[in-house]
């Protein structure tokens, strides 16, 4: 059994009410990936430029990376933040350790995580004061991304075979029976556990040069952010779906024309020392 397919510990996360979600800012299939400013409450504006999903962070403000599982069963969303594990803290990869999601539910990731009670917020600095870049890990500082698997479905229960006797008497006792009745409940009763079962599986181009230095993402203050644990075998050794979501200053993101600027420039004046033409005056 290797590590890809083993059935792993992962953590859950609480019911969470839904929030609005909004196609301009959802970025995902099988989940909806957003990026929130929690300071301001906003969820940021998602820019398609070139293949690529942008969002403007303000420096100094924290965020969450909130997740919507958009499938009726439960999915695994591995998550990285600059190239990092948010959990572990490791170099990102598909096989490590995730955030499980029920059916529908929706989950704001708002931090590293520290312990099964804490996160180590995140907020938007500059990128050589980010986690990733003062863990030596630089190459990657600007990028979300969540690697999402659809979770492997149980098998089906063996069959019962019952002793020839036991069949010989089960079938005296139901000629015996005058209450049909009693055979419907008898099998609605062997269904049940069956629905129980069911119930519980519930090389882009690089960024021209910019002004301003690049964001990255801050080991912010301690937050309490309580999780728990269960346990997840994936359909799949690869992703069902990777999404990903780039981030810059707004600055930067105008410079590189990702967000398109308003400003109307003034029109020139051939000649703008001139005043209204008049008339020889009158002497004083």
């Amino acid at each position: 059994m290797t590590p890809l397919t083993s059935l792993r510990t992962c953590l859950a996360v609480a019911a969470l009410a839904a929030m609005p979600i909004l196609p301009a800012h959802a970025v995902g299939r099988l989940a909806d990936l957003q990026v929130i400013d929690r300071d301001s409450g906003e969820t940021l504006t998602v820019y398609l430029h070139q293949g690529e999903h942008w969002v403007a962070g303000r420096p100094g403000a924290r965020y969450a990376v909130s997740v919507r599982n958009a499938t009726g069963a439960r999915v695994l969303g591995v998550v990285s933040v600059d190239g990092v594990n948010a959990i572990s803290g490791e170099t990102a990869a598909w096989q490590q350790t995730g955030y499980v999601l029920a059916p529908w539910q929706q989950h704001a990731i708002t931090g590293w995580r520290k312990s099964d009670t804490e996160v180590a917020a995140f907020h938007f600095t500059a990128s050589g004061a980010s986690y990733a870049e003062r863990t030596g890990r630089p190459a990657h500082v600007g990028v979300i991304g969540v690697a999402v698997f659809r979770e492997k479905p149980l098998p089906p229960p063996p069959p019962v075979v019952q002793p020839w006797s036991s069949q010989r008497e089960q079938g005296a006792a139901e000629n015996r029976s005058s209450a049909p009745s009693g055979a419907a409940d008898a099998a609605a009763g062997a269904d049940a556990p069956a629905g129980e079962r069911a119930e519980s599986l519930s090389a882009r181009r690089m960024a021209p040069a910019t002004p301003a230095p690049r964001l990255g993402t801050g080991h912010g203050a301690r937050e309490n952010a309580p999780v728990t644990y269960t346990t997840f075998e994936r359909r799949s050794n690869r992703p069902d779906e990777l999404i990903r979501i780039r981030y810059d200053s707004h600055e930067n993101l105008v410079a590189m024309g990702i967000i398109p600027t308003q400003a109307v420039p003034p029109r020139p004046n051939p000649f703008p020392g001139a005043v209204q033409p008049g008339y020889a005056p009158d002497p004083s």
